[in-house]
């Protein structure tokens, strides 16, 4: 039986929606364990969210509006990406063509955006602080991703992350090629910047190491249950971007069947479950670095990816 491929959307966007916690809650688990820790349930962010739903709303004084709407554009952005990308099936359904890869890379820069001004607008100090570091690693982040996004391109002549898949998939001389490889690479260092595992962040919850974290401090209730959401989801779609485009493009359903879906839901677990342990470890292991150095990294995966561009022009 072939599900409709409207009902297959809603399915795609589901498994981020939901997957995303889940996907969050195993690696705090992974790297407690590895720590010699007990560590909360792989359920915890569930929990975290029903709690922060049902508490009371407290807004600064100092905010505007856009302390209001940057919760609701980072969470409707990430809810847009999935639609574009390969989740489950490795063929375009109904509203993918509405943007391609680098398309769906400038909605994730987006939903960033968003949350930055928000730190901004709260008109507190750790928010600011934890902003502007943001903006120093943007600087160096978003130019790289669009730059790997454009990699691939160059590989299968096409912006749209379904061609990039069927072409890794049928091609192995293209998989194993040099200009994929450090495509790879350069995508792998930049998931530690995307999803807040960069070895300048500090994994002790004081606000004046924090980065990320610092820009929502002021943020409670509802409006904060939405932005961890969303930033999990971005965590989800960024390791569904890697692994079904670059990485693993294998293990989706090709004919919308029910149990090829089911198959592919499977492989989620496998895939996901593996690239998240990789970075539970990497995170876990390296030693924190100063936060001046946060350009060795960066400069790094942008090397790999012009050195990628010049590798496929040979």
């Amino acid at each position: 039986m072939v599900v409709s491929p409207v009902l297959i959307q809603v399915c795609q966007v589901l498994t981020v929606i939901l997957g995303a916690p889940l996907l969050h809650g195993f690696i705090v688990k992974l790297e407690e364990k590895i720590q010699r820790g007990q560590g909360p349930s792989v359920f915890q962010p569930y929990r975290d969210l029903i709690k922060l739903l049902n508490k009371e709303l407290v807004i600064p004084e100092t905010a505007s509006w856009v302390f209001w709407v940057a919760p609701v554009v980072a969470f409707t952005c990430m809810l847009i990406v999935p639609i574009l990308i390969p989740v489950l099936t490795n063929y375009p359904l109904p509203l993918s063509n509405m943007g391609d890869i680098l398309g769906g890379g400038l909605i994730l820069t987006l939903g960033s955006f968003a949350i930055l001004l928000a730190g901004l607008d709260s008109g507190q100090p750790f928010g600011g602080l934890g902003s502007s570091r943001a903006v120093m690693l943007t600087i160096l982040a978003e130019p790289t991703l669009i730059l790997i996004f454009v990699g691939v391109s160059f590989l299968d002549h096409s912006m749209l992350p379904f061609v990039a898949n069927h072409l890794l998939v049928r091609n192995p001389s293209t998989y194993w090629s040099p200009a994929h490889l450090f495509l790879v690479f350069g995508f792998l260092i930049l998931l530690t910047v995307e999803t807040d595992r960069l070895p300048i962040h500090s994994s002790i919850h004081y606000e004046i190491y924090m980065i990320d974290d610092a820009r929502i401090l002021e943020y409670s209730g509802p409006l904060l249950a939405v932005i961890k959401w969303s930033t999990w989801m971005k965590q989800f779609i960024l390791y569904t971007i890697f692994l079904n485009v670059f990485f693993f493009p294998w293990g989706l359903s090709t004919s919308g069947s029910i149990p090829s879906l089911l198959l592919a839901m499977g492989f989620i677990v496998l895939k996901y479950g593996a690239i998240a342990a990789v970075m539970s470890v990497t995170d876990t292991i390296q030693s924190r670095l100063r936060f001046y150095r946060y350009q060795e990294p960066l400069a790094l995966s942008f090397l790999f990816a012009v050195v990628a561009l010049i590798a496929n022009q040979i």
